[in-house]
């Protein structure tokens, strides 16, 4: 469900309590954190129970699985997911209240209120920039508020409250959120169409990314990975109109010269550089800020390791666009050496792959095997037409290399009937395909026991 933003969008401490409908969520998860740590009353409920939920419980959240009215309690705000529908019972209770409602974008600007707004934004690699920016002003001594898509590994929390004036944030745009934060700054990893199902065409995307970059303030800046030709093109357009931009290039690393990173892959290289410009420019010390880059440990679901077992290396990543998709098989090339690449890719939303399964399909070639299951539905409902046999279909490997495992349950024991030892497996996608590394390691444990 797509909400309006309101005109006048009350600061956190005038929300009184808040009820969020799917709490459980990367970026209704990460509001709630930040709310709690302010000191506000919040309530919410999801689907299913998580860690996630048992985490935000323990932080003094009510939270329920399930979705029924009387669980907004005396809630003064509601929060609502995109993926929440127009019958939710919360939601219908609190408009039949008249409270509050705002969707994800206005909650998050909202706890921004009163700080230095640096927003990450790019078709691809936001995450991974944001995680990247927020640990290296941490080392530098900034001590910011974040929110980011992705738990970061090193604290295992995807938001959290700092004692500085910046608030660092993943800026989305799928929906337009990215819209509504009035950043100081901002930085722009690449501009590449995708969520057409919003945007409805390539042009109107790709005018989105000027309209964010317009809401900077005029005395902020905007970094650009201008290795990318969309990022390339903004940076040309917002410095003819006088916006002071920052330009980064992978072929350039500069500064980060002979630091050995997380992961390999030139488009980890570019976020890692987009990171530090962005520091260097808000007055950080470089030395320190580099030292904070060359100190992270990756992101939850971004190429991030698993385990081994019985020689093979298991890796789980959120790629779900072909460019996407290419960049983490190039990684996992890297990581393999000698060895094969296997790969479980699960196509995310009928929209994109009706439009983008050929592609996906192509890029998913650069694998050594490749198993394909069916798509994950998310906010979309199924169309008979389009499936996972879209994506596999498009591979352009020998059949008996490609396989349409549609079943999710049955990919785990597919993969490891291909691995061998010094091989990588990697699982893609951003739906639940998540789950199915863990399995594979178990697999694999109990083949070599």
């Amino acid at each position: 469900m797509k909400l309006p933003v309101p005109a006048d969008v009350p600061p956190a401490d005038r929300l009184g309590r808040v009820h969020l409908v799917g709490i459980g969520g990367a970026g209704l998860s990460g509001i709630a954190r930040i709310l709690l740590a302010r000191g506000v009353g919040v309530s919410g409920s999801d689907g299913a129970d998580s860690p996630t939920l048992d985490a935000l419980r323990a932080l003094g959240a009510r939270v329920h699985v399930g979705h029924a009215a009387e669980q907004l309690g005396d809630a003064d705000t509601v929060v609502v997911s995109t993926a929440v529908r127009e019958d939710n019972p919360e939601y219908v209770e609190a408009v039949a209240r008249g409270l509050l409602v705002l969707p994800r974008s206005a909650a998050l600007a909202s706890l921004m209120a009163g700080r230095r707004v640096v927003a990450v934004a790019g078709t691809h690699g936001k995450t991974t920039t944001t995680s990247l920016l927020t640990v290296a002003l941490q080392h530098a001594g900034a001590d910011p508020t974040y929110a980011i898509g992705g738990d970061l590994s090193a604290t295992g929390v995807n938001a959290a409250k700092g004692s500085g004036d910046l608030f660092v944030a993943e800026a989305d745009e799928s929906d337009g959120a990215f819209l509504h934060y009035a950043p100081h700054a901002a930085v722009v990893t690449n501009v590449e169409a995708d969520h057409l199902d919003h945007w409805l065409s390539e042009e109107a995307y790709v005018a989105a990314f000027d309209r964010f970059a317009d809401t900077v303030h005029p005395d902020g800046f905007l970094v650009c990975c201008v290795d990318d030709p969309g990022a390339a093109r903004l940076a040309d357009r917002q410095e003819a109109a006088g916006r002071r931009v920052v330009r980064v290039s992978a072929r350039e690393p500069g500064a980060l010269a002979g630091v050995e990173l997380w992961s390999p892959g030139e488009h980890y290289l570019a976020d890692a550089l987009a990171a530090l410009a962005a520091g260097v420019t808000l007055g950080l010390d470089e030395a320190a800020l580099v030292a904070g880059v060359a100190s992270y440990t990756g992101t939850k679901r971004r190429m991030e390791p698993k385990g081994t077992a019985a020689g093979v290396r298991v890796y789980d990543s959120y790629a779900h666009h072909p460019t996407e998709i290419a960049g983490d098989l190039q990684s996992a090339r890297a990581l393999a050496g000698e060895g094969r690449v296997v790969v479980a890719y699960q196509p995310h939303l009928v929209s994109r792959t009706r439009l983008m399964g050929a592609a996906m399909g192509e890029a998913l070639g650069a694998a050594d095997e490749v198993v394909v299951c069916d798509v994950y539905l998310s906010r979309d409902d199924p169309d008979p037409e389009v499936t996972g046999a879209l994506v596999a279909g498009a591979v352009p490997l020998p059949a008996e290399r490609v396989r349409f495992v549609p079943d999710l349950d049955d990919v785990a024991a597919t993969l490891v009937s291909l691995a061998r030892s010094g091989d990588v497996v990697l699982t893609l996608g951003a739906g639940d395909v998540t789950r199915v590394a863990p399995e594979v390691l178990a697999l694999l444990e109990a083949r070599g026991a």
